[in-house]
């Protein structure tokens, strides 16, 4: 018994290394035209939000996108499923492949980081946006009634 909990274990935790290990696939990103359509986890897609589709990863997991290209970073939240095309890794919302400087070639070669998993209905601040040594944090309005108003 002792021997088989300890191999689970070992197990798990040689498979917890790999799985936030850097995936390397290819972006591409949503049309201006799925505006306000809703996405898988019931949520709506707005094109200035920094947002992505994936097809494993939970939704309300925080992603790190780099572009090795121009060294550009994004850090996004899954919210849909797809691509469904066998070539792509993730889908991109239009303001993120923007700040990856994607949307004029439509499809890039990506680096994916799995950051951490917030559920989505708890995220009080939109993820941080990193581009070109600049940090912005886009605050969203907070539904927690122990928060003081302002």
């Amino acid at each position: 018994m002792k021997k088989t909990l300890f191999i689970s274990i070992i197990f798990f935790q040689f498979f917890n290394c790999f799985a936030n290990a850097q995936q390397v696939g290819k972006a591409t990103y949503y049309s201006k035209k799925l505006h306000g359509r809703h996405t898988s986890d019931g949520g709506r897609y707005y094109p200035d939000s920094l947002t992505c589709a994936h097809r494993s990863y939970p939704f309300g997991t925080i992603l790190k996108v780099r572009n090795p290209k121009n060294d550009s970073v994004v850090i996004v939240r899954v919210t849909d499923r797809g691509p469904f095309h066998k070539r792509l890794m993730i889908d991109l919302s239009f303001s993120a492949a923007k700040t990856l400087d994607i949307v004029r070639y439509g499809i890039a070669n990506v680096e994916i980081t799995k950051l951490d998993s917030i559920p989505a209905k708890r995220l009080p601040i939109e993820p941080i946006l990193l581009a070109q040594n600049r940090i912005f944090i886009i605050i969203t309005s907070i539904q927690n009634p122990s928060f003081p108003k302002m």
